[in-house]
């Protein structure tokens, strides 16, 4: 496939959903380091500012964490993941404050990874080291995002959060019509739960610095040109002003 050439990355390149996952995180890491050291018992830094006016339902909507994992957390290079885990766990305090389900979304495989096929070039490298494996501690949601007790989590197969999993029969029992998306990586889990969600009629909005991705082009692509055709792209400090 070919594309013309522009200032942005060629669209061509994002068809590849070997970016999902990543062990080891990439020289230059994935997100620009925040401008102070994140403490958890601190609001955010003042300049993540405001940035788009969100109108939140608090009825018809739910947080899905998707693959915040050890050993996807762990591809973050230290200072952006240290960032991330700060957002990301403002979002979730903000969410339960508001009386939002969370839900989490993990990625995990039997022993032996039965479910991987050698054709699935995504998988079948993990499948060789036995990454991901249910019950090991790789596989477990991250400590700064764990979840709290009674909180969903649904294990998927594959890439996206509805593909292989009963993600939709657990919306639709909590009358879910709009979604709150944060996840690594932005053109694995999250690029294929947008397009999954908004052929289902779902509103979308997409925490953009909840998000990361092996390449920082690809993530500056999907989150700025690629998502808003069918998602409101935000920050994460647009939520929590949103849900005060």
């Amino acid at each position: 496939m070919t594309t013309a050439q522009t200032d942005t990355l060629p669209v061509a390149r994002l068809s590849g959903v070997e970016l999902c996952y990543h062990i080891r995180a990439p020289p230059g890491g994935l997100l620009k380091p925040p401008r102070h050291k994140p403490n958890p018992s601190k609001p955010l830094p003042k300049e993540e500012v405001i940035t788009t006016q969100l109108g939140i339902d608090r009825d018809r909507t739910a947080l899905l964490v998707m693959d915040y994992q050890n050993d996807i957390v762990g591809s973050v290079s230290g200072s952006e993941r240290t960032g991330l885990l700060h957002r990301a766990s403002s979002v979730l305090a903000a969410t339960r404050n508001a009386g939002i389900p969370v839900i989490y979304v993990v990625v995990s495989f039997r022993p032996g990874h039965p479910e991987v096929s050698a054709r699935n070039k995504s998988f079948s490298g993990m499948k060789s080291i036995g990454r991901l494996q249910e019950g090991t501690p790789g596989a477990q949601v991250h400590g700064s995002v764990r979840p709290d007790a009674g909180e969903v989590i649904v294990t998927k197969r594959r890439v996206g959060a509805f593909s292989t999993t009963d993600l939709e029969t657990v919306l639709r029992s909590k009358n879910v019509t709009s979604l709150v998306l944060a996840g690594i990586s932005t053109s694995g889990v999250v690029l294929s739960t947008v397009r999954w969600a908004a052929d289902a009629d779902y509103e979308i909005v997409v925490l953009a610095d909840c998000c990361a991705d092996p390449d920082p082009e690809v993530h500056r692509v999907l989150t700025g040109k690629i998502f808003p055709r069918q998602a409101t792209v935000a920050n994460s400090m647009d939520y929590v002003h949103a849900l005060r």
